[in-house]
């Protein structure tokens, strides 16, 4: 009864979010971060006198050096450097002073395209990486140096795979890759025994292979890829309650019975596939 329940409503758990918001929610991207001025009244008339359009100014200019200097003395007492929307086109170089101080960075809506090897492993104590909204196309190993990090966000980037380290996160509790590029469900992820949340949606994943019934994960979205086949080792996940499928290429045949009689699973989330979810009350196992 309560499968029938949490499928009729699919999308929505009672007393909670819809979808979207719960994604939101789990990528730790709310709230926005205090804006600095990007540009000082110093910099701009000495750039409009040698004739320089502000576009062309360095990174550190276009947002004022005196400002990324207060963001660093300011994390280097709180432990946190949020730094978001401001046209960054570099990891700064300028944490790499701080490596044995912050817990949490965000650098959400840049324009990044890489991390720094040589300094993105040497933040040991970080819990949160944030960095949602950039251009980054690969991680670099050094990433699994992060041994205490436990939530790791990086949604609408360009990411095609994870590095073969990644499952070295030990720590880590919360994975969020909404809107890259991935193919297939990392395998990676199969090696991390405390992941609780993550959420693949708006990738281009056709398939779920068997090593899925290898996770440990809570809740898994998966909605908006393109999956049309999913195998029956989904039902074996121990932990696994919160199942979002909407909006791929389903068909009913397609989803594994055993979803619905033989596993863990209280919240699955169908609508926008290739069936009706009537025809889904109509199975085994549904009551």
């Amino acid at each position: 009864a309560r499968l029938g329940r949490r499928v009729r409503g699919v999308g929505r758990r009672h007393g909670s979010d819809p979808p979207a918001a719960v994604a939101r929610r789990v990528s730790g991207t709310t709230g926005n971060a205090p804006r600095g001025s990007m540009t000082s009244q110093g910099v701009s008339s000495q750039a409009e006198a040698r004739g320089a359009h502000p576009r062309n100014l360095s990174r550190g200019a276009r947002m004022g050096n005196s400002a990324l200097r207060a963001h660093v003395e300011t994390a280097q007492k709180t432990g946190v450097f949020q730094l978001k929307d401001r046209g960054l086109t570099e990891f700064p170089s300028e944490l790499q002073k701080l490596t044995s101080n912050l817990r949490t960075i965000d650098l959400s809506s840049n324009k990044i395209e890489s991390l720094p090897p040589t300094i993105i492993g040497k933040f040991t104590l970080l819990k949160s990486l944030s960095l949602n909204n950039n251009k980054l196309t690969v991680l670099p190993d050094e990433l699994c140096n992060l041994k205490k990090l436990e939530t790791l966000s990086l949604n609408n980037n360009h990411l095609r795979e994870l590095p073969s380290t990644f499952g070295q996160l030990s720590a880590l509790k919360t994975l969020s890759l909404s809107g890259n590029q991935l193919r297939a469900l990392p395998p990676q992820l199969c090696s991390l025994r405390h992941l609780d949340v993550v959420d693949l949606s708006k990738n281009q994943i056709r398939s779920i292979p068997d090593i899925v019934g290898d996770l440990q994960i809570i809740e898994l979205n998966l909605n908006q890829n393109q999956i049309s086949q999913i195998s029956v080792k989904i039902s074996c996940c121990p932990r696994l309650k919160v199942l979002r499928l909407e909006e791929n290429c389903l068909e009913l045949s397609m989803l594994p019975q055993s979803i619905l009689s033989d596993s863990q699973i209280c919240l699955l989330a169908v609508e926008g596939n290739l069936f009706e979810i009537k025809k889904l009350r109509e199975l085994e196992g549904y009551d």
